[in-house]
């Protein structure tokens, strides 16, 4: 594992944001859900394809608190544009566990 420096930590911008909307995603090449996410005034509203299908359902995923990373560029997956990435823990055969607070907080909070 390579190691970072704090400058380095301190530029990826963590943020919770709250899951406004969700739908398939039958164009992506593995199982995957499209999800709008609301990162506040601050940010605004970022789109994101998510491989959440093995443990989540839609309804599991709509009002839930999430944490992403707000400054990657924008990236293409399939006929999509993947605007942040949502952040979870990977177990064997890609089985994520998405990252949330505990309480809910304000959109937006920067995670650090």
């Amino acid at each position: 594992m390579a190691e970072i420096n704090w400058n380095d930590f301190q530029q990826v911008e963590m943020r919770v944001g709250t899951v406004i909307e969700v739908r398939d995603f039958p164009e992506a090449r593995k199982p995957a859900f499209k999800l709008v996410v609301d990162f506040g005034k601050e940010i605004g509203v970022k789109k994101t394809s998510a491989q959440i299908t093995k443990r989540y359902k839609k309804e599991d995923l709509l009002n839930r608190q999430v944490i992403a990373v707000v400054n990657f560029p924008k990236k293409q997956i399939a006929n999509f544009m993947s605007e942040c990435l949502v952040i979870g823990a990977v177990g064997e055969g890609n089985d994520v566990v998405l990252l949330s607070p505990d309480f809910k907080v304000e959109n937006g909070l920067r995670i650090s």
